[in-house]
């Protein structure tokens, strides 16, 4: 998007980002070792620790119950079975329904409340995710693409949502059962357990080695995953564009490349995984096959009195859940690198810092609004481009209830303008005003509060008519929001909607046509009442009758405000109080339509091209 395009929805378009920039980065971040990411996610877990709790408690109950479905086992066999007599067996299979019972009520205990957590925290971090991206100022979409922002606000959220809703549980229960396990089988057996130790570390170390590539693989899958998702993003944003200009097969060709590159990193990343899943499953069942080779060699050919069969029953299950567990290591392990990955990327962008923020002690705008705008030696260039200033040595007063047409060929600096004015950059140097105050020294949202803007765009949201004239003051009543449609000439089209002005108008308003959404926005404008009216030519997509009718309309509501015109129209520097000329961002020229034509210069030549001879 070009600088000195228009503004609209008070967001520049957003920037490039390099394939390259961002596989280094996925690659820088894969180089991590640590699982510090996940450590961001405490203070979200800490607002809702009743269900932390009672899941931890739930899950050291079915834990416990789990081990001791093992003790029950042995108990069935040496003396339920082996007591010869049907109280005894009954008793066993009592304790067994008992056990049992626990376990599934502590699972079912389990499950609710980590579910719970996980969902609650991961809303949450959603919704602080999402706050603090609308607090991100203009600079930071020149580097970042929506698309990008939005694969974090989803695809990484979803990611943390399993781990901390399903996998941490599982990752916990399962060390708990190995830890319980393992425990148990020293005290029945030291010997044995040595080889489950044996086992142990076969299988831990290529878990270890394998996972940390696991994690840099899934980082490179979500980074691949996220360029396919902002590309996607921006030519639905352009689909109009895309098939006016027949690119339909091109967009096609280039998304479908940039699927591939995600689904290859993710294959990747998944064969990865299945070599790791291979790997610990084939160690797991050797070794356990070994380890129940020698138990029944101890017990039917060495005799040992220590191993009879309930004993062994026991040891053997226990060496079952303590290698089931560890390979359940082994799987939640990779979701929890994968689940690191997505976090620091989302720690990533909660880190972010909008240049402009509210400083510490703000100087408040005088009360009641004057509303006066003043540009004092004004330099700016947007970042990245520091070479090429927008403003240089730019200096404009505009007076409370003064109109002002700003007039001038592309790139002098005109929609620069409004963005400073709006607070959306800082100049580099020289002071931009409002009623007197220093933007620097002043809250934004209470400067922004006392401007309106009707771009040439006219951006909608999705919703109805109500809603989209509400965005102009939320308090608005249902009697200012329909006169502020009869203002501008809305009302008319509105009421003739299927439900009037609670017609649903489509994702940004693309039922209506361009002139109707102009009028919308004007009507917008017009509810906000702020007394800095700021019109990017908001009569450009107008026809000839309704230009002169939402002219009227506005001539009325700039009466007693002031007024900063973006002017292509003849009709629009004619009603101006003063008209300014700027080029290669300076002011070269002021005065009416009258007195510039008059000097002749720039103006003389732009109303020649822009307005043609009725401009004379």
């Amino acid at each position: 998007m070009s600088v000195e395009s228009p503004v609209v929805d008070g967001r520049p378009g957003a920037g490039q980002l390099l394939a390259a920039e961002m596989d280094a980065a996925a690659l820088g971040r894969g180089k991590r070792r640590d699982l510090r990411p996940l450590a961001e996610l405490f203070p979200f877990v800490r607002l809702h620790m009743t269900d932390a709790v009672a899941s931890a408690l739930f899950l050291i109950v079915s834990t416990t119950a789990t081990l001791c479905l093992t003790l029950v086992l042995r108990i069935i066999i040496n003396q339920g079975i082996g007591g010869h007599t049907a109280q005894s067996l009954d008793r066993s299979f009592l304790l067994l329904a008992v056990v049992a019972a626990v376990l599934s009520l502590a699972t079912a205990g389990r499950f609710f409340f980590i579910t719970r957590l996980g969902e609650r925290v991961v809303a949450d971090l959603r919704e602080a995710l999402y706050r603090h991206v609308l607090k991100l100022d203009q600079a930071y979409f020149l580097t970042v693409r929506t698309g990008e922002v939005m694969s974090r606000l989803t695809t990484d959220l979803t990611i943390v949502e399993n781990m901390v809703g399903s996998s941490i549980s599982v990752a916990v229960r399962n060390l708990l059962t190995f830890v319980g396990a393992f425990l148990w089988l020293i005290w029945l057996s030291p010997t044995f357990t040595a080889l489950v130790v044996l086992l142990g570390v076969v299988v831990i170390v290529p878990l270890f080695v394998v996972g940390r590539w696991v994690r840099r693989l899934s980082v490179r899958a979500q980074e691949k995953f996220a360029q396919a998702v902002a590309f996607a993003s921006e030519t639905l944003d352009g689909l109009d564009t895309v098939q006016a200009f027949g690119r339909e097969g091109h967009a096609a060709a280039k998304f479908a490349a940039a699927v591939e590159a995600a689904f290859r990193a993710s294959m990747k990343r998944i064969t990865a995984r299945a070599l790791m899943t291979a790997l610990v499953m084939v160690s797991l069942f050797g070794g356990l096959g070994f380890i129940f080779w020698r138990a029944l060699h101890a017990s039917f050919v060495a005799r040992d009195p220590h191993m009879n069969a309930g004993v062994l029953l026991q040891f053997v299950f226990l060496a079952v859940l303590a290698g089931g567990a560890a390979a359940s290591l082994g799987e939640t392990w990779g979701d929890v690198q994968k689940t690191s990955g997505a976090m620091e990327r989302i720690s990533e962008l909660l880190r972010a810092r909008p240049a402009i923020a509210p400083p510490a002690s703000a100087t408040p705008l005088p009360a009641p609004p004057r509303g006066e705008a003043a540009f004092e030696r004004v330099r700016f260039a947007y970042p990245g481009r520091p070479d090429l200033p927008a403003l240089a040595d730019f200096s404009l007063r505009v007076r409370p209830g003064e109109r002002v047409a700003m007039v001038g060929p592309s790139g002098a600096g005109k929609s620069t303008v409004f963005r400073l004015l709006l607070r959306f950059y800082d100049p580099q140097g020289g002071r931009v005003l409002i009623d007197g105050v220093d933007l620097r020294d002043a809250d934004p949202a209470e400067a922004r509060a006392r401007i309106a803007l009707v771009s040439q765009e006219a951006p909608m949201f999705s919703g109805s008519a109500f809603d989209n004239l509400r965005f102009g003051r939320d308090d608005a009543s249902e009697a200012e929001i329909v006169a502020a449609a009869k203002a501008a000439e809305a009302e008319g089209f509105l009421s003739a909607l299927p439900e009037g002005f609670d017609t649903p108008l489509g994702e940004r308003g693309k039922t209506l046509s361009g002139g109707q959404r102009q009028r919308l926005a004007i009507a917008r404008a017009l509810v906000r009442g702020a007394p800095i009216l700021l019109l990017d030519e908001a009569t450009s997509a107008l026809d000839a009758e309704s230009e002169r009718l939402v002219q009227h309309a506005l001539d009325d509501a700039m009466k007693g405000r002031t007024t900063l015109v973006i002017a292509h129209r003849l009709a629009t520097v004619l009603a101006a109080d003063r008209i300014v000329v700027m080029d290669e961002g300076r002011v070269v020229d002021e005065g009416t339509h009258a007195e510039l034509i008059e000097r002749g210069g720039l103006y003389a030549r732009l109303a020649q091209l822009q307005f043609g001879l009725q401009a004379a």
